[in-house]
């Protein structure tokens, strides 16, 4: 999942995933609570739509929410209350859903979908990051943006990228640059966890 916002650390209260679960987006005015209730009712059984619609059915002040589903098997669901702020929209497409409010324009998560989808960069974060750029290209939010995440779980319950910048003046050339450095040493850090003795050494200062 890839998130950005004008409020602070946007991804720690808005992006949940869970390795061989699904992922969901908790967003506007966010209760953090609803983006870890989809992702148990999905360890439970159920595919994105029936987890949304319990979730919209049975929450207080649903009204406020905005909410995005992917699961484990590539089915997608989404949902935007009446009180949603600003301009907002929400696509689905294949295993992928796009979503925003206070939008400068209500195109704009279509052309993150499609920033998304037509990328043909090899790193699954990167084509995220496509999506993140081509929203901003397409007008973004209609205020200056100022936090920003990416995160992605593989088949570890731990996630194989989580990297935030939760208060800058451009925060998505500063996600891209942290996605930089830690592209090179990601699967590295697997590897530490699972078998520490075949795991490269980054010569660390006191290291020996």
């Amino acid at each position: 999942m890839v998130v950005s916002s004008s409020s602070p650390a946007v991804a720690a209260r808005c992006v949940h995933l869970r390795a061989g679960v699904g992922g969901a987006g908790s967003q506007n005015i966010t209760d953090p609570r609803l983006g870890h209730w989809l992702l148990d009712l999905q360890a439970a059984g159920l595919g994105a739509a029936d987890a949304l619609a319990k979730v919209v059915r049975d929450t207080r002040h649903i009204e406020y929410r905005q909410l995005t589903v992917v699961d484990a098997a590539g089915r997608v669901a989404g949902y935007s209350g009446r009180r949603t702020l600003g301009t907002h929209a929400l696509v689905r497409g294949d295993a992928a859903v796009a979503a925003g409010n206070l939008l400068a324009n209500d195109g704009v998560p279509a052309a993150v979908l499609a920033g998304y989808t037509s990328s043909t960069a090899g790193e699954f974060e990167e084509r995220l990051l496509a999506g993140l750029r081509a929203g901003l290209a397409a007008g973004g939010e209609a205020g200056p943006v100022h936090s920003a995440g990416l995160v992605v779980v593989t088949d570890q319950p731990w996630p194989a990228t989580d990297l935030r910048v939760d208060w800058s003046d451009d925060p998505i050339d500063d996600l891209e640059a942290l996605w930089r450095v830690w592209a090179p040493q990601r699967d590295d850090y697997v590897r530490r966890a699972l078998d520490p003795a075949a795991a490269p050494s980054y010569g660390v200062p006191g290291d020996r």
